[in-house]
């Protein structure tokens, strides 16, 4: 698929094709050699015809009548999700996030190779995160300027966030993974997803809210309807 065509995909097809990977994956640990667009859509909650779209504009996958390999579908939306290569990723900030970041359990399979990690308090430097000792944040300039690094997990407080994010950038790296509780804005050869963790929740609570709220219209519909006529 070349680069243009990429470019014309949009943000929301974009965040289904982890999905449709995830399922798939699923699927295919559990024995499943075919699926069809009907049986995925079931499982994804999206309807057959909206994953038939999305697909398409990347090919044609599948078969009609057949539906869609399993294992050759998910190989496939692995490689347009950039998942047939390794990729170099290093950690800045070892607090809670990312060392719960750094220890996600499918990472490493996926491609992602954990090669050091990064902070600035003292007492934090020298330990064991992952398996990589935590060097001195006064060391990620050096490192950078010696090592070749994918990708960047900014986990810093606010503060310090803009700081980091320009020697991560001036330091070559292409992409970053930032959880710092700031949106940061990158320059154009530089792809950078701001992970707010709160968004997520808020989302929660609003659907939440939203439910609740149906359930209390639904009981008091069900309170004012009148009574049923009897015709003794």
């Amino acid at each position: 698929m070349t680069a243009e065509a990429r470019q014309g995909v949009s943000d929301a097809v974009v965040r289904r094709l982890p999905g449709y990977y995830r399922y798939l994956r699923e699927l295919e640990a559990a024995g499943e050699r075919r699926i069809s667009s009907q049986d995925l859509s079931e499982r994804m909650g999206l309807t057959a015809s909206q994953i038939r779209q999305d697909l398409n504009h990347f090919g044609g996958f599948g078969q009609q009548g057949y539906g869609y390999n399993t294992s050759d579908l998910r190989q496939s939306i692995g490689e347009i999700l950039g998942l047939n290569r390794r990729y170099a990723m290093v950690i800045v900030g070892a607090g809670n996030i990312g060392r719960a970041v750094g220890g996600y359990p499918t990472f490493q399979r996926e491609g992602f190779d954990l090669c050091a990690v990064f902070d600035i308090a003292l007492h934090v430097v020298g330990q064991t995160v992952h398996g990589q000792t935590v060097q001195p944040l006064t060391a990620l300039d050096a490192y950078l300027a010696t090592h070749v690094v994918d990708i960047a997990v900014l986990a810093v407080p606010a503060e310090a966030s803009r700081q980091v994010f320009a020697r991560l950038v001036n330091g070559g790296v292409r992409a970053v993974w930032n959880f710092a509780p700031v949106d940061l804005v990158a320059p154009p050869d530089v792809t950078v997803h701001n992970v707010h963790l709160t968004d997520s929740l808020y989302r929660l609570t609003f659907r939440m809210r939203e439910k609740q709220a149906q359930a209390g219209q639904d009981a008091g519909q069900k309170q004012v309807a009148p009574p049923a006529r009897s015709d003794d």
